[in-house]
């Protein structure tokens, strides 16, 4: 049954920003720009798409996806809050990504981007998260800028963990290498690595294996090569410590909502402050978690050096 978008309907901006019923009938938001196309889902305030003409999706979006109350989406940009990964008794990820955000605010520019801003509702049964306000805001041109903004409101330090596990849409696994990362160090989370404490040494990383990890004090971009798609990937962040990367190739138990077929098409490259890096945010204090997404044409040139055109 499809949601009530009524309202909706006073944050809509004719020519820039559609709201319409989505899969499964929950709220969506179709933005277009001069420069791009993105569509932002209310359910986990998930970005699903973004996409520049003549070239082809940025984002990853797997064919089996569930869209309904209390699922995940599975693809595009999932929201982790407040912590990562799993925890006794809770959802994976942290509850931020289940629940419905409130639109709060859309805007057009006079340079053609559109901002949207989301607020975390209260939430029963989570009083213990009460006190950290949590908006997260998009802006959509040229570029796909994201931030996940915290405040602690209350009278003591509180911690928590976040991610944009962001997935991207990449031609073949094989054709994809990725910049940005040498000589850092990380936990090895794929089958048979158990965390283990590594560095990088290469300084282009192939991914021909499951591959899980964890990357510690990195606060640097990291660049996503598509040989195939002729197109470099630039993910630029801010107010993170600690980046993903993540491909389940054909070990990993992946849940229903995965093709296991389509870890041929995607790779994650997440921003996040997660394990040692997790926030301890002192009352009165905000912490903004920012994350660029910049893509444009490449191509490897007899020794592997970038061309743009």
């Amino acid at each position: 049954m499809a949601a009530n978008l009524e309202p909706y309907h006073r944050h809509q901006l004719p020519g820039r920003v559609a709201i319409v019923a989505g899969n499964g009938g929950l709220p969506k938001l179709v933005i277009t720009t001069p420069a791009s196309q993105a569509e932002i889902y209310a359910h986990g305030a998930h970005i699903t798409h973004f996409q520049k003409p003549g070239e082809p999706p940025l984002l990853f979006l797997s064919q089996r996806s569930r869209f309904a109350p209390g699922q995940p989406i599975r693809g595009g940009v999932p929201i982790c809050f407040p912590w990562f990964g799993g925890r006794a008794g809770e959802p994976s990820h942290g509850f931020a990504r289940l629940t419905e955000w409130q639109l709060v605010h859309t805007a057009a520019a006079p340079d053609g981007t559109v901002t949207v801003r989301f607020a975390l509702p209260d939430l029963p049964g989570r009083a213990a998260w009460k006190s950290l306000r949590t908006g997260f805001t998009v802006i959509v041109g040229d570029t796909l800028a994201m931030e996940l903004a915290v405040t602690n409101e209350s009278g003591e330090t509180l911690d928590f963990e976040n991610c944009l596990h962001t997935y991207f849409h990449v031609s073949d696994i094989a054709s994809v290498s990725l910049t940005g990362l040498q000589q850092t160090a990380f936990l090895d989370n794929a089958a048979g690595g158990r965390g283990e404490r590594k560095i990088q040494a290469e300084a282009s990383l192939r991914i021909p294996a499951e591959t899980n990890r964890i990357y510690l004090d990195t606060t640097g971009p990291v660049e996503i090569r598509d040989e195939q798609f002729s197109r470099v990937v630039r993910v630029e962040k801010s107010g993170s410590q600690s980046t993903v990367v993540w491909n389940p190739w054909t070990t990993q138990k992946l849940p229903e909502d995965f093709d296991p077929a389509e870890y041929r098409n995607m790779v994650c490259v997440e921003a996040g402050n997660l394990k040692q890096s997790r926030i301890a945010l002192a009352p009165g204090q905000t912490s903004a978690l920012k994350v660029i997404l910049h893509s444009q044409k490449w191509q490897a040139g007899p020794s592997g050096s970038q061309i743009n055109s």
